[in-house]
């Protein structure tokens, strides 16, 4: 498969993969359709401008099931050796987040979850200590455990265009604010629960 990398940065494993500029330009032009629709815009976890479940018939026309379930298989069969029978996908969501919102930290229902990047803004800010050595503005933190000798808790991603990340619904995540851009960062999640043949 390509554009499939397996990170593993503590205890459990997560994935990267890429989306194609195809499905990155039919979503965005999806959202830009919906936008202004305030009947689909809902109120989910995060403390974000704009929140909407993407409709399950978009979903089907463009085979997003099909594109998450395929790296999920191969995932799951090469860690822990299971081969997945079916893969329902619960619901999938689009999120608009602008400069100052930001996504607590909080985890999913189903098996597994995941996000990736259709809009970043150039520029995420600055932090407000210009010596730290970490910028986190924007960026996804994944959470696991506690920090050990040789043993991360956390893993910062930093989004770009086009990167999926599929990790267990039960990883505890937050996405920072970030500054300094009237940009919009938008991406796309999903749950999706699985049944197992073995």
């Amino acid at each position: 498969m390509d554009n499939y990398e397996v990170l593993k940065p503590f205890g459990p494993s997560i994935i990267k993969i890429r989306m194609s500029t195809d499905m990155i330009s039919e979503i965005n032009n999806y959202v830009d359709l919906i936008i202004l629709d305030k009947e689909k815009s809902k109120n989910l976890i995060g403390k974000v401008r704009q929140e909407f479940l993407m409709e399950v018939e978009f979903m089907k026309k463009i085979k997003w099931a099909e594109f998450l379930a395929e790296p999920t298989s191969k995932w799951l069969s090469d860690e822990v050796n299971k081969k997945i029978k079916n893969f329902q996908l619960i619901k999938s969501w689009v999120v608009r987040q602008f400069q100052n919102d930001y996504n607590p930290v909080h985890w999913h229902t189903g098996h597994i979850s995941g996000v990736g990047y259709l809009k970043v803004p150039s520029d995420l800010g600055n932090t407000s200590q210009p010596n730290k050595r970490t910028n986190e503005n924007g960026k996804l933190q994944l959470i696991f455990g506690s920090p050990n000798l040789l043993s991360k808790s956390t893993y910062l991603i930093k989004p770009e265009v086009g990167d999926f990340y599929l990790f267990p619904n039960y990883l505890m995540h937050t996405v920072y604010p970030f500054s300094g851009t009237n940009e919009e960062r938008r991406s796309v999640s999903f749950n999706a629960n699985l049944e197992f043949s073995n």
